[in-house]
């Protein structure tokens, strides 16, 4: 039985205070104790969430890491050990927007994903389409070959101890969101992906949905047999709204 993540992506939102004041909320949540729930605030405020939410149930992640795992001369980048070092346990990789807008290639995530595990961390691998993408028929396509680069350098036993998400581009940030067959019928076709080399791995990994997630639509998502859990973006800056999500993936 796969147990549900909940994940915040904070994306490159806060400041000192309104961070103590979404830590003071998320403290004071009830939340399921089947489900694993995690934030990953901007790298500045790690430490300040790790302090802040000592003792409470949520792990702390980071949003990206470098490409080598160990300190060194790459200015501007974190390592992954140094993201272990400040408590980290997980770490995004390949988010749309990193792709997207900073051009981050499949080459590179791959370096990042191995990088990540040789330090202890969780990768979160994030696969999705653009609009025209998917128009164009090619979502399966995409989603696809983003998943396919890393199975192809690190073979498919690195995803034994890794999450995949699924984020359709035009669905983040939007409003709009992947109906919930929709979004069962990308998961379905990635553990698909992940069964056709090994089963095993294929039945324990969880796959998260991602892209205009909210209380409201969390639990029909929720429901659907191969999502097991969310990426939350705008909704985990709100501690109520967040937790409400945890408890609809709890149910």
């Amino acid at each position: 039985m796969r147990r549900p993540l909940v994940a915040g992506n904070w994306k490159m939102h806060g400041t000192r205070a309104s961070v103590a004041e979404l830590i003071k909320g998320l403290r004071q949540l009830a939340l399921p104790s089947g489900v694993e729930v995690a934030v990953f605030p901007p790298c500045l405020y790690i430490n300040q969430v790790v302090a802040g939410l000592e003792g409470k149930s949520i792990a702390v992640g980071a949003q990206n890491c470098a490409v080598e795992p160990m300190q060194g001369a790459l200015t501007g980048e974190i390592a992954p050990s140094q993201l272990a070092d400040a408590a980290c346990s997980l770490v995004l990789v390949g988010h749309s927007e990193r792709r997207q807008i900073l051009g981050e290639r499949d080459d590179i995530l791959s370096r990042k994903f191995a990088a990540a595990q040789s330090c202890g961390l969780v990768p979160v691998l994030c696969v999705g389409e653009t609009l025209e993408q998917r128009q164009a028929g090619k979502t399966l396509e995409v989603v696809a070959g983003q998943l396919g680069s890393v199975i192809e350098e690190l073979g498919v036993g690195a995803f034994a101890r890794a999450v995949v998400a699924y984020e359709p581009v035009w669905a983040i940030g939007t409003g709009l969101t992947a109906t919930p067959q929709q979004a069962q019928d990308v998961h379905a076709a990635i553990r698909a992906q992940l069964a056709a080399e090994n089963a095993e791995v294929a039945r324990g990994v969880r796959i998260l949905y991602g892209g205009s997630v909210k209380a409201a639509n969390a639990a029909e998502l929720f429901g659907m047999p191969d999502i097991d859990g969310g990426l939350i973006g705008g909704a985990s800056l709100n501690a109520d709204e967040f937790g409400a999500i945890c408890r609809a993936a709890g149910n």
